[in-house]
């Protein structure tokens, strides 16, 4: 099954509301760096617009290579959130998904991805860091050879500069 761009269940949610919901995820990468992991930050928004999770990369903290932004809240949010819930939320995040969080995401049954910048332009910043071995493989494709019609947007290029500033001197 294909992703989808549109679902009549986020139409609520506009180009300007996701942004600043995207905004949010930088500051939370600002965070998690600040606290010694690497810069990636995620929030879980529910049907009505309301933040109802944010979490940080703790990968390092945690001393957990899976604990990346987006699998951490996926967790999270499956044991707070009945799978029905989950599929009328939107999770956002600084940059797309790897293959990893995107396998959690899809179990979690969360509906909706939004992302400021690819995976491929993550490999361009972090190149060949051994803190961040991408596998530089888009969400899509991967959303594409399961059965659920998960709707993914991004990236939003015009944000991708200041998406970018958590991770300035990070890596090699």
């Amino acid at each position: 099954m294909k992703t989808k761009e549109y679902d009549e269940r986020f139409a609520y949610f506009t180009p300007e509301k996701d942004k600043e919901y995207l905004i949010r995820t930088f500051e939370i990468a600002m965070e998690a760096r600040e606290a010694g992991n690497n810069p990636f930050g995620a929030l879980l928004v529910n049907k009505e617009g309301k933040i109802i999770l944010e979490q940080p990369n703790i990968e390092v903290m945690e001393h957990d290579r899976t604990a990346h932004a987006e699998t951490s809240l996926a967790r999270a949010a499956s044991k707070k959130f009945s799978p029905e819930e989950l599929w009328d939320c939107s999770l956002y995040t600084n940059f797309e998904p790897c293959c990893m969080c995107t396998g959690a995401i899809y179990w979690t049954n969360i509906g909706r991805i939004v992302f400021a910048v690819s995976e491929s332009d993550l490999l361009a910043t972090t190149g060949s860091d051994e803190k961040n071995p991408t596998f530089n493989h888009n969400c899509r494709d991967i959303l594409s050879t399961g059965q659920k019609a998960i709707v993914v947007n991004g990236p939003y290029p015009e944000l991708m500069e200041q998406a970018l500033e958590s991770h300035k001197g990070f890596w090699n």
